[in-house]
């Protein structure tokens, strides 16, 4: 009988790739997963700059502190994506993990891990299911490649997707389905960020 390698992602932050000066005071935060951000937050014009920045924060050796440092690229559906991969590629010192958003098939991470493989990186996969094509093969998805350590469950863009409000009872089905995926390849299943800073009681509620 295998034994997993228990990680704790019990917290995560995100830090704008824009922002490299910002990167130190996220690993300070007490955060267990620090993903530098180069998708949602980062406007198009914007994305290059962000994607050399965040290249650049992994050059030099990382402390081993315990703390899971992530990137987030862009979809790889998208040219941005690409180039982003093209950056991981075209580096001896990548991220230690990328996350992926927006992923619907699980071509798109069998993709992505043989260029990895190809390149000799050990970089590992975090994918996020926020699309309902994406629900539909959660479970592929999830057992597509080793790489892969946890599962995100992308509450706001399903909402907008299947046109529902971002709330507990109209995402319980589709989340549901996210944390059986996750369970059946082993994963971590990681629900949405809790948007409301103004609302600390609603966000212990929501935990």
């Amino acid at each position: 009988m295998s034994v997993r390698n228990i990680r704790p992602r019990r917290s995560f932050i995100f830090t704008p790739g824009l922002r490299p000066e910002m990167f130190p005071k996220a690993l300070a935060s007490g955060a267990d997963m620090v993903c530098v951000e180069l998708e949602d937050g980062i406007a198009p014009r914007d994305k290059p700059g962000a994607r050399s920045a965040a290249m650049k924060l992994f050059e030099s050796p990382q402390a081993d502190d315990g703390i899971e440092r992530i990137v987030r690229i862009n979809s790889l559906r998208e040219q941005f994506g690409i180039a982003d991969v093209q950056a991981v590629l075209g580096t001896d010192t990548p991220p230690p993990a990328l996350m992926m958003p927006k992923v619907q098939t699980p071509d798109e991470v069998v993709l992505l891990d043989d260029l990895l493989t190809e390149r000799g990186h050990a970089t590992r996969l975090h994918v996020i299911i926020e699309t309902n094509a994406g629900l539909e093969a959660a479970c592929d998805i999830a057992n597509c490649s080793a790489r892969i350590d946890a599962m995100f469950f992308g509450g706001v863009d399903m909402a907008a997707e299947l046109g529902c409000r971002n709330e507990w009872e109209p995402l319980l089905y589709a989340r549901s389905r996210v944390v059986h995926a996750a369970a059946s390849a082993g994963l971590d299943a990681i629900d949405v960020p809790y948007l409301d800073l103004e609302d600390p009681d609603g966000m212990e509620h929501a935990a």
